[in-house]
């Protein structure tokens, strides 16, 4: 037996590292050290420790995953020059941030205004793609639009994440106490959600070498896009601001992202949950979801308009969501329609089963930690770990929800069709806690509010 063969005959992590493996390793270690000796007298401790941890697990990362290792390129190189182009043109302060309206590769691709509504545009026109591919192939087929949808995806992804770390960069050329990583508001953390769901699905598409399933999964992500157009057309959320005193912390760094691997993969999970209903569900099942589910949120929205006597941004967020469901109920409505055609192209229940299981079993692992996280962040923030804040409250309702469905699932064999609605029920819980709390409710939180 050789030194990269273990005992039992499988080869060793260590024999499946290569050139590129090696030579990826080195770059993420000199793109730290750059840096470090870059901007290292301006992090804290904390960020320091940051930066070191995330050398090994990005390295770890770009092995597990070889799609990584250019995503990481693409990005780093693309963000750097994004940010040469803004040094070039400095004021008093340092780079002139005007530099987005009057360099030419700025204004129109990598401002982080730019990227992001290039994220946007890649992101519908990758879900068109997909359904294009979804309706002319069947189960097993991988058809041109298909693969043209899945790089698309790709291509959102890239700038999604060039633009928040463009943005990190501008925020800091506003002034020294405006800096920060860009998680702290709806708008930033709307562009993370759609990434990093994204880039989740990704790589279930290739581990389970199925692409169909992203006609689903792009459907959400696309609905997520238009929630950020309109909350930047409306509200002018775009606009970096400073930090509120409870986000001044060091715990939101790692809190809110840890929170967002849940969120996306649970979203992750509920879309392979509604092609699972809709290839297994009788047409009167799914016909008395359609009604119960939102008819029941509706009936709820009725009663908090009668008995809570909301003020006039309550009664608006109230009808903005009437009409949301409304179209809901129709999309839904379409697909209960053409269910015959579009069973005939979605993967096995077996596979789709399996996807949800793992999903759900990840996002569980990290919105735990992020519990954990936050009621660390609470103590330091608000003095207790805990206050029953409406926004910890459903963060609790949505732990307990996954716990139960893993829990079913483990230990009473809980499968099929019940566990999908479940998963999708799962997916309204999840949305009440990360914007129905921010539109109808107030709290400590309330520095989320819409």
């Amino acid at each position: 037996m050789t030194t990269t063969t273990m005992t039992l005959g499988r080869p060793s992590p260590w024999a499946r590292i290569g050139l590129s493996e090696a030579l990826f390793a080195l770059l993420i270690i000199g793109g730290a050290g750059y840096t470090f000796s870059r901007y290292g007298k301006a992090m804290d401790g904390y960020e320091l420790g940051i930066l070191a941890c995330a050398v090994p697990s990005l390295i770890a990362l770009g092995w597990f995953w070889k799609p990584l290792r250019w995503l990481t390129v693409v990005v780093g190189a693309c963000s750097l020059l994004a940010i040469n182009l803004y040094v070039r043109q400095t004021d008093s302060f340092g780079a002139d941030l005007a530099a987005a309206e009057n360099v030419f590769l700025l204004k129109y691709m990598l401002s982080s205004q730019s990227a992001i509504l290039w994220m946007g545009v890649l992101f519908y026109m990758s879900t068109i793609s997909y359904w294009i591919g979804f309706a002319r192939s069947g189960p097993k087929a991988d058809g041109a639009a298909l693969r043209i949808g899945s790089g698309l995806a790709w291509g959102a992804v890239v700038m999604a994440l060039i633009g928040t770390f463009v943005r990190w960069f501008e925020s800091h050329q506003i002034a020294p106490d405006i800096g920060h990583i860009p998680v702290s508001n709806l708008y930033e953390v709307f562009v993370m959600f759609c990434w990093m769901t994204t880039l989740f699905y990704l790589y279930y598409e290739q581990r389970y070498q199925q692409r169909s399933l992203g006609a689903f999964v792009m459907l959400i992500i696309s609905a997520a896009v238009s929630f950020l157009l309109w909350y930047t057309v409306s509200r002018g959320a775009q606009e970096i601001q400073p930090l509120v005193p409870a986000l001044q912390s060091w715990w939101m760094k790692i809190h809110v992202p840890a929170n967002f691997v849940g969120y996306g993969t649970f979203a992750v999970a509920a879309m392979v949950g509604l092609a699972y209903v809709l290839k297994s569900a009788s047409r009167n099942a799914l016909l008395a979801g359609l009604v119960y589910v939102p008819g029941s949120i509706l009936l709820a929205l009725g009663a908090y308009w009668l008995l809570g006597n909301p003020d006039a941004g309550m009664q608006t967020a109230v009808v903005k969501t009437a009409r949301l469901l409304g179209g809901l109920i129709v999309m839904f409505g379409v697909m209960i329609a053409l269910r015959g055609p579009i069973n005939a192209r979605s993967p096995s229940l077996e596979l789709m089963d399996d996807l949800m299981y793992r999903a759900i079993a990840v996002g569980f692992a990290f919105f735990t930690i992020a519990t954990v996280l936050g009621a660390f962040w609470a103590a330091e923030a608000w003095g207790g770990y805990w206050s029953w804040d409406p926004k910890e409250t459903w963060a609790l309702i949505v732990w307990l929800n996954y716990a139960a469905w893993l829990h079913m699932r483990l230990m009473k064999g809980l499968r099929g069709v019940a566990s999908a609605w479940w998963s999708l029920g799962g997916l309204v819980i999840t949305t009440f806690a990360f914007l129905g709390v921010n539109m109808f409710l107030s709290g400590l939180h309330s520095y989320g509010e819409l």
